[in-house]
């Protein structure tokens, strides 16, 4: 079997049982389960959600994209091998630590197999909530282009690239097109500030005013959770992304869950301890394939300019990347994954098959 067989590339072809379209996002594939056999599910395995809950199959694949691109390599490898393993494994450990801690629980209800997760239908809270404990990145262009005010905040003069800030600086942006808000553009992912969200609590999906503290709350207890436990293993937590959202339980109680998935390679920045003491930045993240990306290829203002969207689509298309620079991602995300789960990665070599063996067998969804 070629390396390139194991990537799971394609997640939304699975013959699961459902009665919409599949959802298929950059990295994930959704399907969501007939009403009949949700509610078969939550009796037979005892989730604690509403008896008639909507629940998803929810399957991770090796995709890779950065700068809102899907990449490819060459020979037909259309993903980064390890990558789903890795993220779901990082993920499914912080929100067992997250429950462990007493912060919230997340729309994970059970684990069928390395690459799904079966998932409660939440309300999701419209905001894409940023925590940065350092400067650099995205922030640390736009502040040496002189911006200091950062969602409302104020940042001091004469920071350095790549240094800790103060306290950890909350820096939200809108999830997907909003209309009707005042001072907030109708685009997808625009900054945000504090007093935007307060002033407009439910057009971002909150159900009251209060729960602009419980998130606040979630984040920074959420970010510090990861941040220690990372620093025990001479990891830095530099910056990352949450998401919110509203469940019920077996009671019709709603609740403020995490959502998404949670301090991932992905989703968060993490860098190496030693090498940032010894002045050196060594990425444990997809920041370190951004980079790559950024070198690779002979003009980046394509990657980092939004108005040349079209050209970034094509370069992605027509441009498949060495295997060895794929591989290279791979060992980041694997090796990152061992060390936060302090479990080896097992990588299957036919995901596919062991998911539709998995989901029949023991979950009865395939026909």
């Amino acid at each position: 079997m070629s390396l390139a067989d194991k990537v799971l590339a394609v997640n939304d072809d699975l013959p699961i049982r459902t009665h919409k379209p599949v959802h298929s996002g950059k990295v994930r594939s959704v399907y969501w389960l007939t009403d009949e056999d949700s509610q078969r599910l939550i009796k037979e395995k005892g989730y604690d959600v509403r008896p008639d809950a909507p629940l998803a199959i929810m399957v991770i694949s090796d995709r890779i994209s950065a700068f809102d691109c899907i990449w490819q390599g060459e020979g037909g490898m259309k993903g980064v091998p390890g990558k789903g393993a890795a993220l779901n494994a990082v993920s499914n450990h912080w929100f067992k630590l997250f429950k462990e801690n007493g912060l919230a629980d997340s729309h994970i209800l059970d684990i069928p197999h390395p690459f799904v997760w079966i998932v409660q239908k939440a309300k999701p809270v419209k905001i894409e909530a940023i925590c940065r404990q350092y400067i650099t990145g995205s922030m640390w262009r736009a502040y040496t282009k002189g911006e200091r005010d950062f969602c409302g905040i104020k940042l001091p003069e004469n920071l350095n690239k790549d240094q800790k800030l103060e306290e950890i600086l909350i820096t939200p942006s809108t999830k997907g097109i909003l209309t009707n808000i005042p001072n907030v553009p109708e685009v997808d992912d625009v900054n945000i500030t504090r007093d935007d969200i307060i002033n407009n609590f439910s057009a971002f999906n909150f159900n009251q005013i209060e729960d602009i503290a419980l998130y606040e709350k979630l984040l920074k207890e959420g970010f510090a959770v990861i941040s220690n436990a990372l620093s025990q293993i001479e990891q830095i937590f530099v910056d990352t992304k949450f998401e919110f959202g509203y469940v019920s339980d077996t009671q019709g109680n709603e609740k403020l869950i995490y959502m998404d998935e949670v301090g991932t390679p992905d989703s968060s920045r993490i860098w190496d301890k030693a090498s940032y003491d010894a002045g050196k930045i060594v990425e444990n993240s997809k920041e370190g394939f951004r980079q790559l990306l950024l070198n690779h290829f002979p003009d980046p203002d394509i990657l980092l300019n939004k108005d040349r969207m079209n050209e970034r689509t094509a370069l992605a298309l027509n441009n498949p990347l060495p295997v060895d620079v794929l591989m290279q991602v791979s060992e980041t995300y694997v090796a990152i994954a061992e060390k936060i789960t302090g479990e080896k990665l097992t990588l299957s070599d036919n995901p596919k098959a062991e998911i539709i063996k998995v989901l029949k067998q023991e979950y009865g969804l395939i026909d």
